[in-house]
């Protein structure tokens, strides 16, 4: 597999801006319809952590393109060039719940505040790097960044915006900048390598950061949890060691072959978490109380995020190889195409909502599942003409328009459903779970495609490997989809308020 194709196509994303009318809505949560507006330190709150969302998006891409010149310039063998990616994505994926937790205990903001300070002293040292050590301590800083701030900034925009349909709408803007921050970060990414040097996609971090340091004690009011609980440091050991032997082995396996130190390491993995689980149902102080594993609002609104995340980043993928390698069109073509998903997870973002105030996220987040893996149906029939782009491109354009509506309902159901002082382990929660799926879905499908294409295909050799892959994909995401409809009709015990305008 290319690692650099791979890290570029997965955040094949679209730009948009944001319209005016995003600061005044109309919500039906009572009898009679009301305008609920925002204040103006509420309007700053969200531009300043809505600036920061995209920051860490971008962050996540922006030295993707210059992979290959990293490489060149440090001395990175082809093998160990992916450790520049996967080193980040395991410490964002492996950390963001602990990171989250850790908000509510001591302070969201003060977490905030706490990432975008190691942001900046993670650019400096990957800006200034000379070996490949160095960088990849880099990467690692700036996935534990990612890890912190991503969480806090959804906790602090949860409990800034109580009000339902101004949280709906914020989490959409959210939706929004992040897709619009992946493909920003890719295109800065490679006008900065050739226009200066890579070591740009590190130090343009710096002044963003600072000014959110300075900016956000001004106008975001600290959250924390109001109880007197302490951080479950045996938990956090242990969920974090488990899912970073988890997604290790998925992407090694997948690399190369499911045996030895793969198959190892997903045991030790899955083991850690088992004790994990137990260790939780015993602490006092525990990570992720049961009452809230046991809440099948949270517990199916993140398991669904797993097959969101990391269905739609394959298919951006596969999308990416076909265009390339079949279609034998150019990578700018391939990121032209790709900007029909990206354009609808923009539309699904400003839509969504408004859908939701008429739909029960249940509702919405099922039927969104089902239908972005109908919509995946047309790369399953494709060949070798490229005039099968056109219905290509349409169908993809709607598939993110659901995507993102998915990825909007989710997110409602995970942090509606639990009071402000858990917001911090919620959004954690539900960050991780973006994060891991993300982590592990390319890997997996690419090992579906491998398995029927053969590890030395090339071009239209690659045709078979795609449409299994991509096929199955979908299959995945509609099953799911109606499995999470089914379970949200069950009504768990609540703890706090259940997700907005319908939940039944």
């Amino acid at each position: 597999m290319d690692t650099h194709a791979k890290d570029i196509h997965t955040w094949g994303l679209a730009r948009s801006r944001l319209p005016s009318q995003a600061w005044v809505m109309t919500t039906s949560t009572s009898p009679t319809d009301r305008a609920v507006t925002m204040s103006g330190r509420q309007i700053s709150a969200l531009i300043v952590l809505l600036a920061s969302q995209f920051m860490m998006a971008a962050d996540f891409s922006v030295l993707n393109v210059a992979l290959p010149r990293v490489g060149d310039d440090l001395g990175f063998t082809s093998g160990n060039l992916q450790w520049i990616t996967t080193t980040f994505a395991l410490c964002a994926a492996g950390c963001t719940l602990v990171f989250g937790r850790l908000g509510d205990v001591i302070g969201r903001r003060r977490i905030f505040i706490g990432g975008m300070v190691l942001l900046c002293v993670a650019s400096v040292i990957g800006g200034l790097a000379e070996s490949p050590s160095l960088l990849l301590l880099a990467r690692t800083l700036q996935g534990l960044a990612t890890a912190a701030v991503t969480p806090a900034a959804l906790a602090l925009l949860t409990t800034t915006f109580s009000d339902p349909a101004l949280r709906t709408r914020a989490l959409g803007l959210n939706g929004v900048m992040m897709s619009l921050g992946f493909t920003v970060g890719a295109v800065l990414g490679g006008v900065l390598t050739d226009l200066l040097s890579w070591r740009w996609a590190f130090f343009i971090n710096i002044p963003v950061a600072v000014a959110a340091i300075v900016i956000v004690p001004i106008v975001v009011n600290e959250s924390r949890s109001g109880s007197s609980q302490k951080l479950d440091v045996p938990g956090a050991a242990l969920i974090t060691a488990g899912l970073f032997a988890v997604i290790y082995g998925v992407t090694t396996g997948a690399e190369s072959g499911f045996s030895g130190i793969a198959l190892l390491a997903l045991a030790a993995g899955l083991g850690l978490l088992g004790v994990f689980s137990i260790v939780e149902s015993r602490s006092a102080d525990a990570l992720v109380p049961v009452q809230i594993l046991k809440k099948r609002t949270v517990a199916v609104s993140n398991v669904a995020a797993l097959f969101i995340f990391g269905g739609e980043t394959a298919l951006i993928f596969f999308t990416g190889l076909y265009v390339q390698n079949v279609l034998g069109l150019s990578p700018l073509a391939a990121g032209l195409t790709l900007l029909g998903i990206g354009l609808g997870q923009i539309v699904g973002g400003f839509i969504g909502p408004r859908v939701l105030t008429k739909v029960a996220p249940r509702t919405a987040l099922g039927a969104s599942l089902a239908l972005q893996g109908l919509l995946m149906a047309p790369m399953v029939w494709t060949g070798t003409d490229s005039i099968a782009l056109i219905p290509l491109l349409a169908t993809q354009f709607v598939n993110g328009i659901f995507s993102m509506l998915a990825m909007l309902s989710f997110m409602v159901i995970a942090t509606s459903s639990v009071t402000d002082d858990l917001q911090g382990m919620a959004t954690g929660m539900a960050t991780q779970s973006q994060q891991v799926g993300i982590a592990v879905g390319i890997p997996l499908m690419s090992a579906i495609f491998t398995a029927v294409a053969g590890a030395d295909a090339l071009g239209v050799e690659q045709l078979d490997g795609i449409r299994v892959a991509v096929g199955i994909d979908a299959v995945l995401l509609v099953v799911v989809g109606v499995a999470a409809w089914l379970a949200l009709r069950i009504r768990a015990s609540s703890i706090g308020t259940e997700p907005s305008p319908a939940t039944a």
